[in-house]
């Protein structure tokens, strides 16, 4: 009997290539999220941009522990069954963001199927716990889709206004049974559109991942779908094959075609885009923050002289 061939993966072009991260205070981030016991994004996924970000003490949190209840096919993250949810959580994060010196921090989560809120509540805990300790700090969520659970759980999140409300698209919805089985395209689209509608002054993010196969007028579609569920900030970048088992990287996609990208979504009417093969939800964001707030103004700005013309 043959041995199975195995999967060739696409040398990654030089565009796509990072330096292994060696610096000081990537080591002290490191440090820091070990004593706390606190799980990172970062790591977890692989992130390409982790030695630029934690040199300079930016970390992404991962909440509600370091394994996930699905198996997304583009996700580094581990499966199976988490463990209880650390109840000292939220108050380590908030110690990591004073201890980081943050002015801006992202807080995303694994996929928490088997609570009855899908992990909600710690959420809301982790914005409560932030704004007693770092009360200056703007908070940037990345959450997952809450799929199957009562719309309370998103609302007592928005409640509690982050900042910033991020959850990623990750890909077009022809994709979604190969990429993203356990979630529904649609169901994410209305999350999004929910935020804008209970709290206008919260903005919102999603993010599209590029390479796993998608056709350029499919891109399109959902830019036009985030525009009709009031999405302000679209992030797009290269999706990477973490390991020979996930979703192969079906096309590197060039600088040039991310450029082509960010040029229709702003004429599309968000408020802010980034696209380029290296970009991540919170790549940059506290500078992404800043921007989308002075791009609000000038949009108020404008809206108010209109009105008095």
């Amino acid at each position: 009997m043959n041995a199975p061939a195995k999967q060739e993966r696409q040398r990654k072009p030089d565009w796509i290539r990072v330096k292994a991260p060696t610096s000081t205070g990537f080591a002290e981030t490191r440090a820091l999220m070990r004593r706390l016991n606190l799980a990172t994004v970062c790591e977890e996924a692989a992130c390409p941009n982790i030695g630029e970000c934690w040199t300079k003490k930016h970390a992404t949190v991962m909440i509600l522990g370091d394994t996930c209840t699905r198996a997304c096919a583009f996700c580094n993250v581990k499966t199976g069954m988490p463990r209880a949810v650390d109840p000292l959580e939220p108050e380590h994060v908030a110690v990591a963001a004073a201890e980081l010196g943050l002015q801006h921090i992202v807080v995303t989560s694994v996929d928490r199927d088997d609570l009855p809120d899908g992990g909600a509540s710690q959420f809301v805990k982790v914005i409560e716990a932030l704004r007693r300790t770092t009360p200056k700090t703007t908070i940037e969520i990345l959450t997952p889709d809450f799929r199957n659970k009562a719309e309370a759980a998103v609302e007592s999140i928005i409640t509690a206004r982050p900042d910033v409300y991020n959850h990623n698209l990750e890909t077009v919805p022809r994709l979604y049974p190969t990429i993203r089985p356990g979630a529904r395209y649609y169901a994410s689209l209305r999350l999004l559109e929910s935020v804008k509608r209970h709290d206008p002054s919260i903005f919102t993010k999603s993010g599209v991942m590029l390479g796993l196969g998608e056709e350029r007028m499919e891109v399109h579609q959902v830019m036009d779908d985030m525009r009709s569920a009031d999405v302000d900030f679209l992030t797009m970048g290269q999706y990477l094959q973490p390991t020979p088992r996930h979703a192969k990287v079906m096309d590197f996609v060039t600088p040039q075609s991310f450029n082509a990208y960010a040029a229709i979504a702003r004429a599309k009417g968000f408020l802010l885009v980034a696209s380029s093969p290296l970009t991540r939800s919170s790549y940059h964001a506290d500078r992404d923050f800043e921007a989308m707030q002075e791009a609000r103004a000038k949009t108020l700005s404008a809206k108010g002289q209109d009105a008095t013309a």
